[in-house]
């Protein structure tokens, strides 16, 4: 198991083992080389399990869940978790009305999220989440036609 800021078992994750990721302890929580939502978090003591208990009982996460959950999408089942994720792997390319293509997010930080699937619908949901902002958007397979859903300020 990785040692991690947040407490969060690394140790199975592709791009640790690829050489990908810095390792979050050599690298002051910042593994990829931009922030992770979990590991500012935990140095700060936002909670009284920071830096062991990332998937019992973190209040980070557990706010996030309400304010996810508190935007009332009428076909997005209810958010009981949220992961951390890779930048790159969450940051999507969306289309203005206007033509012109942007991304939200940093390719090099960690942010919390999760996919759901789209009620009757063969569409996901998905859900990031940093300091500031809250994202849902919605595609098809693989990130395809990525929509925004819901982008706020958080709070």
């Amino acid at each position: 198991m990785m040692k991690t800021v947040c407490g969060l078992d690394c140790g199975e994750c592709g791009l640790l083992e690829k050489g990908e990721c810095g390792g979050c302890n050599q690298t002051n929580g910042r593994p990829f080389g931009g922030s992770c939502m979990l590991a500012e978090c935990c140095k700060r003591k936002g909670c009284e399990n920071c830096g062991r208990a990332f998937e019992a009982s973190c209040k980070l996460k557990e706010q996030l869940i309400r304010e996810f959950n508190a935007l009332g999408i009428e076909d997005m089942q209810e958010v009981c978790d949220l992961n951390a994720l890779h930048g790159a792997y969450v940051n999507l390319q969306y289309t203005l009305p206007g033509g012109k293509q942007i991304q939200i997010w940093d390719d090099d930080r960690i942010y919390l999220g999760n996919e759901l699937c789209k009620r009757n619908s063969n569409r996901c949901y998905g859900l990031t989440a940093d300091e500031n902002y809250l994202l849902v958007c919605e595609y098809g397979a693989g990130g395809s036609d990525a929509e925004i859903v819901v982008y706020k300020r958080r709070g």
